[in-house]
């Protein structure tokens, strides 16, 4: 088993930031740079970029260049920052890969093809091709509700002996195949907020979070807490986070938009723009994640 695989590669705590944009829906990078700081400053040890939650549906392959680089530039080198490079195009998704290398990425995330949904040979052959060209250690993203597929365990098998291949990202919430994947030597990270006490529990070792760009102080002692044998105090602050997670969590179009509605709610952020197809939180919705954010203590 490599050594890279039996500890966290890129921090405990990384969250899958958004991306500032103006009203015309052009990228604010200032107000991503914002994001970024106010992240490394409450709680993180890494970053991921153009993630889902980066809206990394809709931005360029140049723009999310300029992404990178803006956020290496507002956090410095000391802070891992973990690129999303996966599309449904192996060709794009290589471009990308070198792209993030070239911009100083300390990793790259790499989800399943969506849309086309290839079979296990068909997956295996698009992450092995993307591994190769980016020449960066590699944080598998298993997320099937996005991508209409789920990462079959013999294609995990096949990419057990690959030393670039480092995590997963595992918003599956199948604990037992989790633990299973730990058990491979990947070193895994909940997808999933309010599943990352029982990820801890699986030997997962950390959290790519969305909450955490509210919570991320809380977070990271809630992690500390479990990882110090403290389950009591891990388990006080995941209650008292409940609210916060099902607030965030908790409405159809959840992720960039409640992400960046908490930001303006911590004024960290002006605005909650979003570009289509996302709209930003309504009235009410917008009600309701104040009132989730307040019953955590989180405002």
């Amino acid at each position: 088993m490599s050594e890279t695989r039996t500890r966290a590669p890129f921090g405990t705590l990384l969250t899958a930031m958004a991306t500032a944009f103006r009203p015309d829906g052009s990228l604010d990078l200032e107000g991503t740079q914002r994001i970024a700081r106010h992240l490394v400053e409450h709680g993180h040890d890494g970053l991921v970029v153009s993630g889902t939650t980066g809206e990394s549906a809709t931005t360029t392959k140049e723009e999310d260049g300029e992404i990178l680089a803006a956020v290496r530039d507002a956090v410095g080198p000391d802070v891992a920052i973990v690129a999303g490079v996966g599309t449904n195009d192996t060709s794009t998704s290589i471009w990308l890969a070198q792209q993030a290398r070239k911009q100083g990425a300390d990793g790259a995330l790499l989800v399943t093809p969506y849309y086309n949904k290839p079979g296990p040979r068909g997956v295996l052959h698009h992450f092995r091709q993307v591994i190769d060209a980016a020449e960066l250690p590699v944080m598998l993203y298993d997320v099937p509700g996005r991508t209409g597929s789920q990462i079959a365990m013999e294609t995990y098998e096949a990419l057990a002996g690959d030393d670039a291949v480092v995590a997963v990202k595992d918003a599956v919430g199948d604990m037992p195949r989790s633990a299973r994947l730990v058990e491979m030597g990947y070193a895994v990270y909940s997808g999933d907020d309010a599943n990352t006490l029982g990820f801890l529990a699986h030997g997962a070792v950390g959290l790519v979070s969305v909450a955490g760009h509210v919570a991320g102080n809380e977070l990271a002692a809630m992690i500390a807490a479990f990882q110090s044998g403290d389950h009591a105090a891990a388990l006080a602050t995941y209650q008292r986070l409940l609210p916060a997670f099902e607030a965030v969590m908790g409405v159809p179009n959840y992720g960039a938009t409640t992400a960046k509605a908490s930001l303006e709610l911590l004024g960290v952020l002006d605005n909650r723009h979003v570009r289509s197809p996302l709209v930003p939180l309504d009235d009410d919705e917008y009600a309701a994640l104040r009132a989730g954010l307040a019953a955590a203590d989180l405002l």
